[in-house]
């Protein structure tokens, strides 16, 4: 059972049914708590997930719902969500409502109770599986669930809004959310409600006023060209009357040219139906003559497939009887295999008697041998006292062997630990190898010369009379890499790659060789004959505490003697102090009573000089850049004490294997010795046993002997058997043979019919193929004729239409009726122009070469001319319409913008406020801010998440990738928490977001929840986890709820919480006696 969270001040309720349940914290009815409207007093589920029947009933402040994994924690988040008409999808568990149903049930109900004034809103959902639907019910009367929603709405409730509902499975989508999303979702939780409206209507506004600029932007170019065309107009206008004239003697022309046409056309018809007519009654002679011709071609077909039906019969009876002969010579076969397998057992028969004898010879012999060897055999001597000798030695050497056994045990324990050992410090020596290999690739990536001269001197140290030093970036290490900054600026670039050597000959020698024969760029530098590394500072820095000062350079760094010996020579790190904010602040004091030289603060570095003139002082400081180098250090000494140890270890490993090597070969002798004795044992019991042995292996061959006599084969019978069986199936095989010569009989005599048919149907068919040549011949003249007179008749047929259609196209030309003959005016009119086709097209060509000078002019010229006029002075007040209207939005998106975006400033900078405060308890760094790529891009604002953990790194936007787990899950709760102070929305949820915290931030988290959950003014609270750290800071004001899950739950109706409280507090004071 759970403890009380605060003694005194809670008590330990519980509300479960069935498989599982909820216990809770109830606080003292003292005080009636006050719930925010829109809050949740009381959440039941019947038939839900994990649960058979459970009432929840939170607090209205910070409810922590704690419980192990798998208890239903969650179920209760799911029953909120869909309790408050979210859809599964909200949840990201299931895409089906009736999946959250508990197995084995057809119907769940979850009731959700919301506070309102004057009475609660009870809200109803029974989930139906069969169908997958769902019944609404508020204030116990059913309802739709559009009315559900808009009271959900009127509440401010947004299930489906990260920052207000953050369940389970969709915690890691809140740092997936966009900027632009997170805005949205930031605006309907904590914005005033016309906040967000006033956005969508900015968005709106400027997407219709980016539609007007584009219409108002291509209007105005249609204006422009209009304009252009009408000044092209104006001249085609005066052209057009001048090729008008041209246009109407066109026409005429082309209204007598069908005339023409036509005549000619009915012409050539008369003519073709003369032809046509002759064709035909040679047509119809031809057909006359080659009737008989196909009437014997008929007969001939009829009796030549009667032949080939006999054919195909005999042919069918031939099939079947081979068929049969094959079934016999199949049958025969399988006669002489059943003799062969006769023959095959008799052999076997006769194999097996002949193994039986030599088995019998055998057995006898050894009968035989054993007798006589047990008759030779004289009575066992007395061996008791050799085995008990050996007995006694066995027993020896095993104690012995059991003590090398357990010392053997003891060092190889030993020597596995001092391996441990060994690989923990391998690894730690190996992290500090790999920051060694981070500064050599920052050195390569940076001075690639450099690194190739180090490469060349690891190889070659043995050219060097004293000691030389890699370069000092990479043997300067810092004891806190926040002061490398301080060493960076006051060390010189060129010296910070430059290597260090004793002697002044290596140095030379060196550089010729990079220098002069690699012709590689580098630095190098001669530390000075008399060490100057312990040299003394000009002043103990106690007596420039008081300034802010807190060290030397020197003692902010370890680095070999050499390098430190050249520094305390050329920087005098030894006596240039390093102050804090403080010594900024009194700069001015202490470069007057200090007298010092070179200064450095937090973030600055002061030079100070005295005029050689006027003896006047002048200071000069620079801000501080940012290390490049001396970030990644090494502890040198613990380096040199992790190869210490490591050299120890070693060499008690060699002690530990030659000693398990003397005691694996002591263990090996005795193993020998005692594998002796055994055998000795062996061989002693075996000379008593041995006579009993042959008397039992006598018996038991004797019995084998006897079995073998019994299992005789009588072979004689065998072989009477065997011929009886032959016989008979010879007797079957002639039967067979004999069948099988009369089918083959039967079939010789249908092949002989079947021959005599082909060779008459062969007759047959060359006379057919001989009248068929006959009339082949005939149908050759009969098709010429049916193909002229088709020629014929297909022309005329042609000509016949091509008539009419000309006829009916000079009178639609004209524009007269089918019926109606040529006026005189166009007669006239024809009479004056020429009578041929060939003069008509060629004065017709003439004429349309001249009106083809006009090009681009017709009929509507004019019409054109006055409609783009007229569209022109449209498009001019069509234009100014749109440009009023313009106008309009520009103006409504300047009132819109000014009462969305100075409400949005301010909230975010609130919310800004409350974010950095949080982080910065937790002495981390975090920002909100408004995002915005283009002020005029309503629908791209966004808000900004940046956080920094760690004092190395930088602001880096919040995002899936950048962060780990657990610092994604601490922005998270840090921002629902600074949207919790800015309250609008009713509650929140927040489910096991302290997941892949460390404990550190998740102490932090938990006490700035409980400190914001539990304000007057906040709103109600629900944090899921299934675990707690111990020693929290807890609050009166916080509600806690305890999940179970087992099968030894009490029922509900035997739960009750003042018995249950009585039984506790009796219990304590028996425990206080």
């Amino acid at each position: 059972m759970a403890a009380a969270v605060a003694a005194g001040k809670w008590s330990l309720g519980a509300c479960q049914l069935g498989d599982g349940g909820s216990q809770r914290a109830v606080r003292s009815s003292a005080a009636r708590p006050h719930f925010v409207e829109g809050s949740i007093v009381r959440v039941l589920m019947e038939n839900f997930l994990t649960y058979d029947t459970c009432e929840v009933r939170p607090g209205p402040n910070l409810n922590m719902i704690v419980g192990a994994n798998g208890t239903g924690k969650s179920s209760i988040v799911c029953a909120i969500c869909l309790g408050l008409a979210g859809k599964p999808s909200f949840i990201g568990r299931a895409d089906k409502v009736g999946l959250f149903v508990k197995q084995g049930c057809l119907k769940g109900v979850v009731e959700v109770e919301l506070a309102k004034t004057p009475d609660n809103i009870i809200i109803t959902r029974e989930i139906q599986v069969v169908n997958n639907t769902s019944t609404w019910f508020i204030n116990r009367k059913p309802t739709t669930l559009k009315t559900v929603e808009e009271q959900i709405a009127a509440l401010n409730i947004q299930v489906d809004n990260l920052c207000q509902f953050l369940p389970q499975d969709r915690v890691g989508e809140f740092a997936k959310l966009s900027k632009i999303e997170l805005l949205e979702a930031t605006e309907k939780s904590v914005g005033p409600p016309e906040m967000y409206q006033f956005h969508c209507e900015l968005k709106n506004f400027r997407e219709k006023e980016r539609e007007l600029e584009n219409l108002f932007r291509d209007k105005t170019n249609s204006l422009e060209k209009m304009k252009q065309r009408l000044e092209r107009y104006k001249q085609d206008v005066e052209r057009y009357h001048e090729r008008k004239r041209h246009l109407d003697l066109i026409e005429m022309l082309e209204r007598k040219r069908p005339w023409v046409e036509y005549e000619n056309v009915r012409q050539q018809h008369e003519e073709v139906k003369q032809s046509r007519d002759q064709a035909k009654e040679e047509l119809k002679s031809l057909k006359e003559m080659q009737l008989p011709v196909k009437k014997k071609i008929q007969e001939t077909e009829e009796y030549f497939k009667s032949l080939d039906t006999k054919i195909r019969d005999k042919a069918a009876e031939i099939k079947d009887i081979s068929r049969k002969c094959k079934q016999k010579q199949d049958a025969l076969e399988m006669k002489d295999k059943q003799i062969e397998e006769i023959h095959q057992a008799l052999r076997m028969k006769k194999d097996e008697e002949m193994d039986r004898q030599v088995k019998i010879h055998n057995t006898q012999k050894m009968i035989e041998e054993w007798k006589n060897e047990l008759s030779t055999m004289a009575v066992s001597a007395n061996l008791q006292p050799q085995t008990d000798a050996v007995n006694n030695e066995l027993k020896k050497l095993q104690e012995e062997r059991a003590n090398i056994d357990s010392d053997i045990s003891d060092l190889t324990a030993e020597k596995m630990s001092k391996k441990r050992q060994e690989k923990r410090i391998t690894d730690r020596l190996g992290q500090l190898n790999n920051i060694m290999n981070m500064k050599e690739e920052n050195l390569k990536g940076k001075f690639r010369d450099t690194h190739s001269a180090l490469m060349w001197l690891r190889n070659n140290k043995d050219k060097f009379k004293k000691k030389v030093c890699e370069p000092m970036m990479l043997e300067i290490n810092m004891k806190d890499n926040r002061h490398a900054k301080y060493v960076e600026n006051h060390i010189s670039s060129n010296d910070m790659r430059a290597f260090v050597f004793e002697s002044q000959e290596d140095m030379e020698m060196f550089l010729v060789e990079m220098r002069g024969h690699q012709k590689l760029k580098v630095n190098a530098v001669c530390a000075p004959a008399e060490s100057c590394a312990e040299s003394l500072p000009s002043r103990p820095i106690e007596e420039l505490h008081r300034y802010g000062f807190f060290s030397y350079l020197r003692e902010l760094f370890d680095a070999p003697h050499p390098v430190m010996s050249y520094l305390c020579s050329q920087y005098h790190v030894h006596d240039v102090p390093v102050g804090t904010e403080k010594t900024r602040i009194m700069m001015e004091r202490v470069i007057q009573e200090t007298k010092l030289r070179q200064i450095y603060t937090a973030e600055e570095k002061y030079i100070v000089k005295v005029s050689a003139y006027t003896n006047l002082t002048f200071s000069t400081n620079t801000s501080l850049r940012e290390a490049q180098f001396l970030t990644s250090s090494v502890d040198t000494y613990e380096r040199r004490q992790l190869e210490n140890d490591q050299r120890d270890i070693n060499n008690t490993l060699k002690s530990l294997d030659m000693h398990l090597t003397t005691l694996f070969e002591r263990q090996k002798h005795l193993e020998h010795r005692d594998n002796e004795l055994r055998q000795q044992k062996k061989e002693l019991l075996e000379r008593g046993n041995r006579r009993r042995q042959l008397e039992s292996k006598i018996c038991v061959k004797s019995d084998s002997l006897r079995q073998l006599e019994e299992d005789a084969i009588n072979l004689e019978e065998e072989y009477q058997q065997a011929n009886v069986k032959i016989k008979e199936i010879n007797t079957q095989k002639a039967r067979l043979v004999t069948e099988l010569m009369h089918d083959i009989k039967n079939c010789i005599s249908l092949n002989i019919l079947k021959a005599d048919l082909v060779l008459q149907s062969t007759t047959v068919a060359a006379e057919k193929n001989r009248l068929e040549s006959e009339c082949n011949e005939g149908s050759v003249q009969l098709r010429a004729a049916e193909q002229r007179f088709c020629e014929l008749d297909e022309r005329k047929r042609l000509l016949t239409e091509n008539c009419k259609e000309l006829l009916k196209k000079a009178q639609q030309i004209c524009k007269l009726s089918p019926d109606q003959r040529l006026p005189k005016e166009f007669q006239t009119a024809f009479q004056a122009l020429p009578t041929t086709l060939e003069e008509i097209d060629a004065f017709l060509n003439e004429e349309k070469t001249r009106a083809s000078c006009f090009t681009g002019l017709n009929a509507s010229v004019v019409e054109e001319y006055n409609k783009q006029i007229e569209e022109i002075q449209q498009l001019t007040e069509y234009l100014e319409e749109k440009k009023k209207e313009l106008d309009n939005y520009k103006q409504n998106i300047s009132q819109v913008k000014e009462r969305w975006l100075n409400p949005l400033k301010k909230l975010i900078e609130q919310i800004n406020g409350k974010f950095s405060k949080f982080f910065s308890s937790m002495q981390c760094v975090g920002e909100v801010d408004l995002h915005v790529e283009n002020e005029e891009e309503y629908d791209k604002y966004g808000i900004r998440i940046r956080v920094k953990f760690h004092r190395s790194t930088e602001l880096r936007e919040l995002t899936p990738y950048h962060q780990s787990g657990g610092e994604k899950s601490v922005s998270t709760m840090l921002y629902l928490m600074a949207l919790q102070e800015l309250n609008r929305c009713p509650f929140r949820v927040v489910d096991e977001i302290n997941q892949g915290m460390d404990p550190m931030n998740e102490r932090r988290v938990f006490e700035m929840v409980v400190k914001t959950a539990c304000k007057e003014s906040t709103s109600q609270y629900f944090f899921i986890t299934p675990k707690l750290l111990q020693n929290l800071t807890y609050n009166d004001k916080m509600t806690v709820l305890f999940v179970y899950n087992g099968p030894f739950m009490l029922e509900a109706n035997k739960w009750n919480l003042k018995s249950f409280c009585r039984r506790r507090r009796r219990l304590g004071r028996m425990d206080e006696q």
